[in-house]
C-alpha cells in the first residue's frame, strides 16, 4: 500500500486533498513569493487522527508540514514538493475557559482573537495580538512565538503560554508546562517552527480587561526625531502598552486605506497606548505628550473614547495590507535591534532603498526594536524578486551587526536561512541541530526550514572551511 491509500484509511475524502487543484490554496504562506505543490493535503478533525497521521508518515519516510491558518511570513509552512501538509483549521475549539484561574485552554487551531472574544464576558482578554490576528491560530503563534502591537508590555506568545501538548512523528503525546522542574522545555517549544513536534494542545494566559486605555497619536517632521523619542519615553520609566511607528508612507498607505485621520504630511507617526486605572492613565498620558513633544511632536491627539482608540489602530494594523494599493508585491522583514539604534538603522534602510532602487514602507514595534521593512517589488519583473531578497538580506545583517537579531516573530521558515549564517557560528549550529534530533529522530518534520546546515553556510562564505574540511564532519546533515 502507499501513502495516499493508507491516508484515505484515515482521513475522509473531504479531509484528504491529493490534487493538483485542491491542493493549490496550501502551496504557500503568507510569504506568496515561494510556492510548492504538496503530496497532498490532511485535514484531521481529531487528535487521534493526526497520530495516525504521522505514524503513517514516519512509515513511508514522508515529511510532514504542518500548517495552522497560513498567515505566517516566513515561509514556515511551505509545502515540501515529496511531502504532505498537515493542516490544523479543524481542530479549532476552545476545550475550557477558567475564569477564576484566568486560564483557556484550545486547540491549536483557534483564531487568536476567538479567545479573546470567548473571555470577553468574564472581563479577561489574551494579550498577544498579532496584525493578523481575526485569522492567525494560536498553533501558528506558539509556533513562531508571535507578538503583535502590545508585546512591548504583555510580553510575546512565550510570556503568556502556561503548557503545550505536542505530538512526535510516533504519534506520541508530551506535555511541557510552566510547572516543570528542571530546563524550561516550555520556551523551546516556543518559536520552534514546527521542527520539534506537532501542536495539539495550548494552555494560555489571560488577563483583565485594564479600567482604561488612551492612545497617543504623535506626528513628526523627521523619522529620526520620532525614533528617539521612541528611546525618551522608555528612559522615563514609562513601559506603554504599545508603542509603534510609521513612515510617511505606511502613513499615506494606512490613511488611504482606513480613513481615520493619520496626517499624512508626517514624516513619521508615534503610536503610544497608555493603560491601567484612571489616575494613572491621565498621568502617563500628559508625562508622555510632553515627552513626545520636546522630542519634536508637532501635532498630538489623544484619543477621547474606545471608537477612536480602536480607530488609531485600525490603521496601524492594516498597515500591511494598505501596502498593496501601492505595490503587486512585498517583502517584510523581521529584524530586531536595540532601540537607541533605530535612527541609525532607519537611515541605513533609506540608502539601501536608493542602492537597490526598491521603495520601502517602514512600519513596527518602535517600542521594541522590531522593524517590519515592506520592500515592495514586482514579481513579474525579471530579476526584481533577486534583488529584493539581497535588499532584505542586507537589513537582516545590519540588524545582527548592530547588537540584534534577524528575527522578531515572523521565525525563519526559509526566508532567512541564509541569515541565520551571519548570526550563528557552527558550535551553534550544531546545537541546534542536535536538539532537532533529539525531538524528530527521523528529520521528518518540516525539514529544511529554520536551521541551515554547515555546507550552507559554507557557500554563503559564512563559515571557515580548512582544506576542504567543514568544521564539526561527524555532525549529521540533513
Amino acid at each position: 500500500m502507499s501513502l495516499i491509500p493508507a491516508l484515505e484509511q484515515v482521513l475522509s475524502p473531504k479531509n484528504l486533498l491529493s490534487t493538483p487543484e485542491t491542493c493549490r490554496p496550501y502551496e504557500c504562506d503568507g510569504l506568496s513569493a515561494y510556492r510548492e505543490q504538496p503530496l497532498a493535503v490532511a485535514l484531521p478533525e481529531s487528535v487521534d487522527q493526526i497520530k495516525q497521521v504521522l505514524q503513517i508518515c514516519k512509515q513511508f519516510k514522508v515529511p510532514v508540514v504542518t500548517r495552522g491558518s497560513g498567515t505566517g511570513l516566513s515561509g514556515g509552512s511551505l509545502p515540501l514538493k515529496d511531502g504532505i501538509v498537515l493542516g490544523l483549521s479543524k481542530l479549532n475549539k476552545i476545550l475550557n475557559i477558567d475564569s477564576l484561574q484566568r486560564t483557556a485552554t484550545v486547540q491549536p487551531g483557534v483564531r487568536n482573537i476567538s479567545v479573546s472574544q470567548a473571555a470577553e464576558q468574564y472581563g479577561l482578554y489574551y494579550a498577544p495580538d498579532p496584525s493578523s490576528q481575526i485569522a492567525c491560530s494560536i498553533g501558528g503563534n506558539v509556533a513562531e512565538n508571535s507578538g503583535g502591537v502590545h508585546c512591548l508590555k504583555y510580553g510575546l506568545t512565550v510570556h503568556n503560554v502556561l503548557s503545550v501538548t505536542i505530538l512526535d512523528m510516533d504519534g506520541t503525546e508530551t506535555t511541557f508546562d510552566t510547572k516543570d522542574d528542571g530546563i524550561d522545555l516550555l520556551a523551546l517549544i516556543n518559536g520552534s517552527e514546527g521542527l520539534l513536534g506537532v501542536i495539539v494542545e495550548v494552555k494560555i494566559k489571560l488577563l483583565p480587561k485594564p479600567e482604561v486605555a488612551q492612545v497617543i497619536m504623535a506626528a513628526f517632521h523627521s523619522v529620526s526625531d520620532c525614533a528617539d523619542a521612541v528611546t525618551a519615553v522608555i528612559e522615563q520609566g514609562i513601559i506603554p502598552a504599545g508603542l509603534e511607528m510609521m513612515d510617511n508612507f505606511s502613513i499615506v498607505a494606512a490613511e488611504a486605506f482606513a480613513k481615520i485621520g493619520y496626517p499624512t504630511d508626517a514624516a513619521a507617526l508615534l503610536l503610544c497606548e497608555v493603560d491601567g486605572c484612571q489616575q494613572q492613565v491621565e498621568a502617563d498620558v500628559l508625562m508622555v505628550s510632553e515627552i513626545l513633544q520636546s522630542n519634536g511632536a508637532y501635532k498630538i491627539e489623544v484619543s477621547q473614547d474606545e471608537q477612536r482608540r480602536l480607530a488609531l489602530w485600525a490603521g496601524r494594523k492594516n498597515a500591511f495590507p494598505a501596502i498593496g494599493r501601492f505595490s503587486p508585491d512585498y517583502y517584510c522583514m523581521d529584524g530586531t535591534i536595540p532601540r537607541k539604534h533605530l535612527a541609525y538603522v532607519l537611515d541605513k534602510i533609506q540608502q539601501l532603498s536608493e542602492k537597490y532602487k526598491l521603495k520601502v514602507a517602514n512600519v513596527f514595534h518602535a517600542g521594541d526594536g522590531n522593524l517590519h521593512p515592506l520592500i515592495m517589488y514586482d514579481a513579474n519583473v525579471p530579476g526584481q524578486l533577486e534583488q529584493t531578497e539581497a535588499f532584505g538580506a542586507e537589513i537582516l545583517s545590519l540588524s545582527v551587526d548592530v547588537g540584534g537579531t534577524i528575527t522578531g516573530e515572523h521565525g525563519v521558515g526559509v526566508e532567512k536561512l541564509d541569515s541565520m549564517c551571519h548570526q550563528f557560528q557552527a558550535p551553534e549550529l550544531e546545537i541546534f541541530h542536535g536538539i532537532k534530533k533529539v525531538f524528530d529522530e527521523s528529520g521528518l518534520l518540516n525539514p529544511g526550514k529554520a536551521i541551515p546546515t554547515l555546507h550552507r553556510c559554507a557557500e554563503l562564505g559564512r563559515m571557515h572551511v580548512h582544506h576542504n574540511q567543514l568544521p564539526h564532519p561527524d555532525l549529521e546533515r540533513f
